[in-house]
Parts: structure tokens; C-alpha cells; sequence
């Protein structure tokens, strides 16, 4: 990492006031269509975690279980990086409405007979939010330039809804048709109002993908402290949804009562989401805000470590609250970038990595977990990465913007106010 920091330094030029790229188009239409794609984002997801038991009960075999469980973040990380090469070619609208009806078609393919379309269909849900997940902060710096931090607060928190909405109603909706089938396959229903509502805003992504190439992202100090950033608060989310429940069980609690302290950390999180990016939007440094929320998470997995028991519902709300650092980089997204392609460029060196990072975590805490017969070293272990996440947002809150270039001299980094 060090090498690739030291590569090329960044270069600092005044920052000049620039027009963006077009007009805002299409007001509240356009923000609702936006809220209803979030709220898609986990659906796929949770759903089909909130099933794996009734799926084993149905024949579903552990080994196909466990790829499911780990399938969805290594399609985030690997179809997240082809989602530059998608935006050249047919613009971040475009490549919204492409990745919406791909979810959908994997929402229905998977509730087909057999295995391999359980499988398949997952990997085709999954490559479709992957899509999204890089090209929604694009479209909200090309739609809503002055309105960033707001938005990504506003999705954030409906993502983060449509999540908890997956996990809570899959076994009802089960219950209710009689067939796991339809739980599952009514979310295309729901992805589908997704891709008619974004339908009329797709279009105009043509004329841009000559002229909108994105920065070379890779060699630059600021995009990594950025993608680290990413890939640490990942690493903590998926660790608190893989392990907390276990944590809980483990220190006398009912299985119901985890899950339960599982949701009330989810939920937490919902207004924090809506109002920090706002905050850091009108910072021109989000390092200390980093910072402070990371502290929240630190003292959460410090709790769970020394006294799991006395202080439970503390240290859920804690993590859920310390976990609104996902909302701010995505806000990072955008400010540390002059365009949408910009931004796309660096969501997608972001997220790839990031993901990357993050699918190692569960893996990593559950090993220590079986290694030492405790949460001692896993908990301690959480609690030191965040120091690099410390670091990491410190680097990536600063306000600089990395500039993609204007002829054939290298992509520089200038130093402006937040955008």
C-alpha cells in the first residue's frame, strides 16, 4: 500500500469555480425514482438470508448455503469493477436502468427449480445491485450537484430500510403464499417499480460516454485512503451481520433476543444516516466527523468484549450508530470528484477493493472465534482496525478533488472547498 501511495504525489493547483456538466433534471420525480432504487439495494439480500434455514430444511445443502452467504459481497467487489466500463459506454443513467433490470431478472431466475438457479439467479441479483451500488453516487452528483449530502443521506437511510424490510417480511411473505418461492420472487415486483420508475430519466447517457472518461483513479493517495475507508466500514457492517448475533448468544442470550439486538442496531443507524451526511456536506473536512463516528464503533466492540451481557443494548446502539461512516464515504464519492464520471471512476475503485476487503472479515473473526474458543481476539481485533479507519477517513475527509486531466499531462488532485 505504501509503495502505491508514494507513486505519483498528489499535485495542488487553486481551485477554479467550474460549471457542472448539465442542468438538474426532473425534481421530485427524480428523487423518489432514486429512494425506490435504494431501497432495492439489500432487499436481495436479506431476504434470502432471513430463508437459509428453511432452504436446509428443504434440502438445500450446507456447502450451497455457505456460497450463498458469501456469494453477494464478492459480486460487489467483482462486477462492481466493470461498472467504469459500462458507464463509457452508455452513461450512468443508462447503466442504472441496465442494472435494475438485471436485479429483477435475478430475483426471478432464482426462485426457478433446482439449485444451480438458486445459485444463478443470486449471482445475477447481486451483479445488478453491484452495478447500482457504484452508479447511484454518479447519479447523484450529475442530478443534484448542490443537494450531494442530503441525497446520500436520503438513500442511505432507505437502503438501509429496504434491508431491514428483506429480513423482517421474507419469512411472513412465506408464510402468507406457502412457498418459499414467492417470499422470495415477490421482491421482483418491487425492483421491477424501481425500473419503471427510473425508466424516463434514462436517457442521455449516449451523447456523454466520448467525453466523460473518468480519472485514472489507481495511482493516487487520496482514492486509496478513500477505497480503505470503504473497505474497513464494509469489513464492520458484515462482520456485525455475520457475528453480533453470535456474540449475544454466547454471553446468555436467547437466539431471539440476538436477532433483536441485531435489528435495533440496524435501526439505529436509519437516522444517523439521514442526518451525517448532510453534516459532512457542509464540512470542508469530514476527517474529524470520521473520526467521532468511528469512535462510537470502537467503543461498541470494546463493550461487547469486557461486558457483552450488562451493557447489550448500549453497544448495539453504538455500532449502529458508528456505522453512519458508510453514508460519509459515500459522500466522499462525490466530493473528492469535479464530474460524474469522476465520481463513477472512483466508486468503482472504491467499492471493487472495498468489498474486496470486506469479504475477508467474517471469514477472519469466525476462524479466531473457533481458534480460541471466545470473542476476546476477535473483539480486540476489531477494535485495533480502528485505528487504520482513523487514518484512512483522516486522509480521505481532506478537501482536495482529484481532477481528470485536460490533455495529455497526468490527472492531478486540487485542493478546493467540498463540492
Amino acid at each position: 500500500m505504501s509503495v502505491m501511495l508514494g507513486d505519483v504525489p498528489d499535485v495542488v493547483h487553486p481551485t477554479p469555480s467550474r460549471p457542472t456538466s448539465r442542468p438538474r433534471r426532473g425534481g421530485l420525480g427524480l428523487v423518489v425514482a432514486v429512494l425506490l432504487v435504494s431501497v432495492n439495494l439489500r432487499i436481495a439480500v436479506t431476504s434470502l438470508g432471513a430463508l437459509l434455514d428453511r432452504l436446509g430444511e428443504m434440502g438445500v445443502s450446507p456447502t450451497t448455503q455457505g456460497v450463498l452467504t458469501s456469494l453477494p459481497v464478492l459480486c460487489f467487489a467483482i462486477v462492481g469493477a466493470t461498472a467504469m466500463a459500462v458507464t463509457r459506454r452508455v452513461g450512468v443513467d443508462r447503466g442504472l436502468a441496465i442494472a435494475l433490470l438485471v436485479l429483477t431478472a435475478g430475483l426471478v431466475l432464482r426462485v426457478l427449480d433446482g439449485t444451480p438457479a438458486l445459485l444463478a439467479g443470486t449471482f445475477v441479483a447481486c451483479a445488478g445491485i453491484a452495478l447500482a451500488n457504484v452508479l447511484i453516487p454518479a447519479i447523484v452528483k450529475e442530478h443534484f450537484p448542490g443537494r450531494v449530502g442530503a441525497l446520500t443521506g436520503a438513500y442511505t437511510a432507505f437502503l438501509s430500510i429496504g434491508s431491514a424490510a428483506g429480513a423482517a417480511l421474507a419469512v411472513p411473505l412465506t408464510n402468507a403464499t406457502g412457498s418459499w418461492r414467492l417470499g422470495l420472487g415477490l421482491w421482483a415486483v418491487v425492483a421491477l417499480a424501481a425500473a419503471l420508475a427510473w425508466a424516463p430519466f434514462a436517457r442521455g447517457g449516449a451523447e456523454r460516454r466520448s467525453t466523460q472518461r473518468g480519472a485514472p483513479m489507481w495511482r493516487h493517495p487520496t482514492a486509496w485512503a478513500v477505497t480503505v475507508l470503504f473497505g474497513t466500514q464494509s469489513l464492520y457492517a458484515y462482520v456485525m451481520m455475520s457475528w453480533l448475533p453470535s456474540v449475544y448468544v454466547d454471553a446468555g442470550f436467547s437466539e431471539e433476543a440476538a436477532g433483536v439486538l441485531l435489528a435495533v442496531s440496524i435501526m439505529i443507524g436509519v437516522p444517523f444516516f439521514f442526518v451525517v451526511p448532510s453534516i459532512a456536506g457542509r464540512m470542508r473536512q469530514q476527517g474529524p466527523l470520521i473520526a467521532g463516528l468511528t469512535g462510537l464503533t470502537v467503543l461498541g466492540w470494546t463493550g461487547l468484549w469486557v461486558a457483552p451481557e450488562q451493557g447489550a443494548w448500549l453497544w448495539a446502539a453504538l455500532l449502529g450508530a458508528g456505522g453512519s461512516v458508510f453514508p460519509v464515504v459515500l459522500l466522499c464519492f462525490a466530493l473528492r470528484t469535479s464530474t460524474s464520471a469522476d465520481t463513477a471512476a472512483l466508486s468503482t475503485m472504491g467499492q471493487s477493493v472495498g468489498y474486496l476487503i470486506a469479504a475477508g472479515g467474517p471469514f477472519l473473526v469466525g476462524v479466531l472465534h473457533h481458534a480460541t474458543d471466545g470473542w476476546a481476539v476477535p473483539c480486540a481485533l476489531l477494535v485495533g482496525l480502528g485505528v487504520v479507519q482513523v487514518g484512512a477517513g483522516l486522509l480521505a475527509g481532506r478537501p482536495v478533488t482529484i481532477d481528470a486531466p485536460a490533455g495529455p499531462a497526468a490527472s492531478q488532485v486540487r485542493t478546493g472547498p467540498a463540492r
